[in-house]
């Protein structure tokens, strides 16, 4: 998460039927701008571990939750927007999708219960009354206090898909393996018989992620072989990431007693403190199978219908046992919980006396993934692998985005998604 006195670059974004303005920087990421506010999940409704990517013309909805630390009923409004194929601001004007007004109050929200921590639990379904999706490709939902126009609270990202062409990809052991690291290579083929590219080196983005983290995507690939009705994209090199390994786990559904992954749970006034288990780095450990939902976390209680406001918020403590302090980068709690960063909220700190790195994060009761992860402040890349060891064994979900616009057009249509497995997809299927 980014607090709100980070310095990015800003331009005005004006709201010419409202009169509102919100400072926006120039690429829309997932980011929370200020601490009060955590849990920030989007998904498909009713499939809290999905993507947020729902079908053009579906009945398909999305939900967006969030919670308010402050506990204060605020006047927080939300409006959207339609951003192109690099999550800049499309040409599309926000008249063209949204109806009678360019933002809209959030008026579904409820307070949490017999929690230690007080909060407002915030709910936003899309599309909506007010918000109706005519147009594929790259959305930004961004949340604002009416009281406070200028400032986003919240900027989003989510998805909007016309299945026009046909995806297909393998999964396997990278062909070439750099300074040592095991890494998994993903072979891709576009079939796009019923629609027509004139120019796919130009008029086609093809996105790769890995579980979905943005700092380490793939993009503006061109296909290296085009025949009749599909494009190939098989680089032996170009198209891999590291396998990492698989994400650690802890759960914390209840207050009585500790769940997997935590050694001591207990009431120290005013709040809970969980404590995880010592862990030490994986880095020249044999790889081990372990089933878990690849860096994601899920919002649950024990004996509750309704954790999103009856479960309470905790503190997590993690250690990390090292015989030394490294230099040169960073040691960092990483996954969904840390909204895939790595920054001041989620850093470990070294403690010289105990040999072992140290964090503490409030986080809500639920089952968690998370690893360690080593930023290198010298080339700023995000490395899991460095604490945690990678093996070209280890099951990964990757995503894959094709865009598909001229120059001419006014915006990047999302013509094709589709979610792939490393461990069910090792071949190409027969297509059909």
């Amino acid at each position: 998460m980014k607090c709100a006195g980070i310095s990015v670059l800003f331009f005005l974004l004006l709201n010419s039927i409202t009169g509102y303005s919100v400072n926006l920087p120039e690429v829309l990421t997932n980011t929370i701008y200020t601490d009060q506010i955590k849990t920030v999940q989007m998904y498909r409704e009713g499939m809290s571990l999905t993507n947020p990517v729902i079908s053009l013309n579906s009945e398909e909805k999305f939900q967006f939750t969030f919670d308010d630390l402050s506990n204060e009923l605020r006047n927080y409004y939300y409006t959207i927007y339609h951003c192109d194929r690099n999550w800049k601001l499309s040409r599309i004007p926000q008249e063209e999708y949204l109806s009678n007004f360019l933002d809209f109050p959030l008026t579904d929200y409820a307070y949490s219960q017999n929690t230690k921590i007080k909060y407002i639990n915030y709910l936003l379904t899309l599309p909506n009354e007010d918000v109706s999706i005519m147009y594929s490709g790259n959305y930004a939902l961004v949340i604002f206090d009416k009281d406070n126009p200028d400032e986003p609270l919240i900027t989003w990202r989510f998805y909007v898909v016309e299945q026009r062409i046909n995806i297909d990809a393998r999964i396997k052991r990278a062909t070439f393996e750099k300074d040592g690291i095991q890494s998994q290579e993903v072979d891709l083929k576009i079939y796009h018989d019923n629609f027509q590219v004139n120019n796919p080196m130009t008029d086609l983005k093809v996105v790769v992620t890995q579980n979905n983290r943005i700092d380490n995507l793939i993009t503006n690939l061109s296909p290296n072989f085009t025949g009749e009705g599909v494009y190939e994209y098989d680089f032996n090199s170009q198209i891999y990431f590291p396998g990492d390994n698989e994400y650690r786990y802890f759960e914390f559904r209840g207050n009585n007693f500790p769940g997997e992954g935590v050694t001591d749970i207990g009431y120290y006034p005013p709040l809970y403190h969980v404590t995880l288990n010592p862990a030490t780095p994986r880095i020249l450990k044999d790889y081990t199978f372990v089933r878990e939902i690849n860096g994601l976390y899920r919002i649950e209680m024990y004996n509750s219908d309704y954790p999103e406001t009856q479960a309470d918020y905790m503190m997590v403590h993690f250690t990390l046992e090292l015989d030394q302090v490294l230099s040169g980068g960073g040691v960092y709690v990483f996954g969904a919980l840390s909204n895939w960063e790595c920054n001041k909220l989620n850093e470990m700190h070294y403690d010289l006396d105990k040999k072992q790195y140290e964090l503490t994060m409030l986080l809500k009761q639920g089952y968690y993934n998370y690893c360690y992860a080593w930023k290198d402040f010298g080339d700023n890349k995000i490395k899991i692998y460095s604490l945690e060891g990678s093996h070209y064994q280890t099951e990964n979900d990757y995503y894959i985005y094709v865009y598909y616009g001229m120059r001419t057009d006014r915006y990047d249509r999302l013509i094709g998604y589709k979610k792939f497995n490393s461990m069910k997809d090792r071949s190409y299927s027969v297509h059909e």
